[in-house]
């Protein structure tokens, strides 16, 4: 019997709907990977040139996880709030130091997501060489859809597209990664011992760009699903 008692109550473990189950998956880390797209990267003024570079991650806390079809809080701190719609990889097995070959072992499933950011002070620390946390690191700044189960799949296509107020903002291919799904999972796994529940934000497509309150973000990726947000009032 565990006797542990807390000087406050402990936070709910954050989850996630699963397409078509009852049950819930509780959602472990929160993996993002910079610039995976050429274009992207372009727009960012960061060119990638795959044959002499590594992927490259930042974290969120799971505290930011939020579920499609949330009114988020326009957030403090900023006049720039930019949107980054992503495939998201859900990792469903434990894996250290994994080869591409042996990658799809750890697939659990897919669903869409939102990367939002706080771009002035993203831009500003990284032109200091900070860190990138008050940026990134937003509360209520990691929106997900539902999973869907594909245990085992990895995803090497897919239409990719996002629209502010029916506006299409970003559009693309999950084709157009410059890492695909596998070659993140074994590159990502020898940093980390990978668990059931890390989510990986893939990477996002040309055409980030800024919300207001009032705007409303819907997204889809082909064969996975969509995924909704409005944007409210600074709370």
């Amino acid at each position: 019997m565990n006797d542990t008692t807390f000087v406050w109550a402990p936070p709910p473990v954050p989850s996630l709907p699963v397409r078509r189950l009852a049950a819930r998956a509780p959602v472990n880390r929160l993996f993002f990977v910079g610039r995976n797209y050429h274009a992207h990267a372009a727009e960012m003024g960061k060119p990638v040139d795959k044959a002499s570079e590594r992927p490259f991650y930042f974290t969120k806390s799971p505290t930011t996880l939020v579920e499609s079809g949330a009114t988020i809080a326009y957030p403090s701190e900023t006049s720039s709030f930019h949107h980054e719609m992503e495939l998201v990889l859900v990792i469903g097995a434990a894996g250290f130091g994994v080869s591409e070959a042996d990658a799809h072992r750890l697939v659990y499933g897919y669903a869409c997501g939102l990367d939002m950011t706080r771009r002035d002070l993203q831009l500003a620390a990284r032109d200091k060489g900070r860190p990138w946390d008050t940026g990134k690191d937003v509360e209520q700044s990691s929106i997900v859809s539902e999973i869907v189960p594909m245990p085992g799949v990895v995803l090497e296509h897919g239409a990719l597209s996002m629209s502010v107020n029916g506006q299409v903002r970003q559009q693309s291919d999950v084709s157009r990664l410059i890492w695909n799904v596998r070659e993140l999972i074994a590159d990502l796994s020898r940093f980390y011992h990978l668990q059931p529940g890390d989510l990986i934000f893939t990477g996002t497509p040309e055409g980030v760009g800024p919300v207001v309150p009032g705007d409303r973000i819907d997204g889809h990726i082909e064969g996975i699903g969509e995924i909704r947000l409005q944007i409210a009032e600074a709370g």
